[in-house]
């Protein structure tokens, strides 16, 4: 993530030249621009991080069989896209898009209203889905999966988490939007299925973990007052895992998808005639009168 940062920001000095936020043609080409590009730079962080050279992009690959050809082929073998991981992958980028005025999409918008260019205002979306508390949700997912270890074990994990005493945390379900089954989820829950069997997992001990985990906290009326559903990030983290694509990549899938999302919130505010520069107002609710000492009488 800190290089994703730092390279979509530089696009800024590469592409100086179409920086006019004004220009509709300059805002399609760095919209265009972005879109094709974040692939490449996810990739190409990952190549870089374990060593291996980079994958260029090819034009005769869909979207997300690039981004796994770019991730998994190295120049010594041939490499075949299994259309199966693709279309999950698909599914993936689609679900993750866009979703309200979460704080990545906030922070897009408020840097892009002081008329940044969108390569900024794009890396500034990033650092803020860096967060682990708003991009590392799936992430959480897995770990917490590896904690529990057996379905046996979920009983003595869900009790953990009911006692308010205990730090454990129920992690991929509840959502601040959904206060009932995220439709995503179950979209993801199909993906997880197929990519498992395709790949020959279909024993996947996190997968029947995550089941049984599911089946026992909706027929728990605990989670269900709270509304706590599984969510988009419960049955992703499983699939990119099952892809081979490390955890530390799982948030910059997670931009990547996301930069869509941004790029379109972010055109939709240049072209409003209504739109100023974003200044969130800060309302003081402290004491009213506090003592001062003098600089002179302070210890």
């Amino acid at each position: 993530m800190a290089v994703m940062i730092g390279v979509v920001g530089a696009l800024s000095a590469f592409y100086y030249e179409d920086l006019n936020t004004e220009d509709p043609i300059n805002r399609k080409i760095s919209t265009y621009r972005l879109i094709a590009k974040i692939p490449t730079i996810a990739a190409m962080c990952y190549k870089y991080s374990v060593g291996q050279p980079f994958v260029y992009p090819r034009n005769d690959l869909d979207y997300a069989s690039n981004f796994l050809n770019m991730m998994f082929s190295v120049p010594c073998e041939p490499y075949k896209v299994d259309p199966v991981l693709a279309k999950a992958l698909d599914r993936i980028f689609i679900l993750h898009a866009d979703h309200e005025q979460n704080a990545s999409t906030s922070t897009v918008r408020l840097v892009g209203s002081t008329g940044a260019s969108p390569y900024a205002a794009i890396a500034a979306g990033i650092a803020a889905l860096w967060g682990p508390a708003h991009g590392g949700a799936n992430e959480a997912v897995v770990k917490m999966l590896e904690e529990i270890g057996s379905p046996d074990r979920i009983p003595d994990f869900v009790a953990r988490v009911k006692d308010k005493e205990s730090h454990s945390r129920l992690m991929g379900f509840g959502h601040r939007v959904y206060k009932n089954y995220d439709p995503r989820a179950g979209v993801l829950k199909e993906s997880a299925d197929e990519v498992l069997a395709a790949l020959g997992h279909k024993d996947n001990p996190k997968l029947a973990i995550a089941r049984e985990l599911e089946r026992i906290a909706l027929d728990d009326e605990y989670f269900a007052q709270r509304k706590l559903f599984p969510n988009v990030d419960f049955y992703s983290g499983i699939i990119l895992e099952a892809m081979n694509i490390p955890t530390k990549m799982f948030t910059a899938i997670f931009a990547l998808a996301r930069t869509v999302g941004w790029m379109a919130q972010w055109n939709e505010m240049i072209v409003d005639s209504e739109q100023k520069i974003g200044r969130p107002r800060q309302l003081y609710t402290g004491p009213d009168r506090r003592g001062y000492a003098p600089v002179a009488e302070r210890g």
